[in-house]
């Protein structure tokens, strides 16, 4: 039996996302994973409240909202065994659950400059965190993920490009069948 995961990179348009871009020089730098289609289980490391960029840790994403309600985005899939998927899932469950606990590794992100690991006990940067539950669910992960950025994971070969464009679009296309049908 295999599932499938989804990872979602987005272009965000906040301070951060576009000073991130500037070092990387890519559009895409914000990084989430999803375990449906639909995108309505969409987790990832940024900010809790919108108008508060210093606000961040854990979060269960909107797609319809916020930052990504104009968000331009990229989507992958991934078919993963059931073990790997149950592996990932718990892993989630357990930070959703905890996440007042979790904080946003704003450290992390001058250590992918420097090419150094800060480590912070419970703290990921939206790439690290996508990173790290992809090796934690026995996916290979080419490097530490705590350098990793959405470019790099864009660049994982088991990764599948299933979309481009506004994720809205996205949204639109695949919630909009279930809603008239279910």
């Amino acid at each position: 039996m295999t599932h499938t995961i989804y990872i979602v990179l987005t272009k965000t348009g906040t301070l951060l996302s576009k000073a991130i871009g500037m070092y990387t020089g890519k559009e895409m730098n914000h990084a989430s994973v999803s375990f449906d289609a639909e995108l309505y289980n969409m987790y990832s490391f940024g900010r809790r409240q919108l108008n508060n960029p210093l606000s961040g840790g854990f979060l269960r994403e909107n797609a319809e909202t916020g930052l990504l309600e104009s968000a331009d985005c990229v989507i992958y899939r991934c078919e993963v065994s059931h073990y790997q998927y149950l592996e990932m899932v718990k892993i989630v469950r357990y930070m959703y659950w905890n996440r007042d606990r979790y904080k946003y590794n704003f450290l992390g992100l001058f250590g992918v400059v420097m090419q150094k690991e800060l480590r912070r006990e419970r703290a990921y940067f939206c790439s690290q965190f996508v990173a790290t539950l992809l090796k934690v669910g026995g996916l290979q992960v080419y490097q530490n993920p705590a350098f990793m950025t959405p470019h790099c994971i864009s660049e994982l070969p088991y990764l599948e490009k299933v979309f481009v464009g506004k994720l809205s679009d996205y949204i639109q296309t695949v919630r909009a069948p279930a809603m008239l049908y279910g």
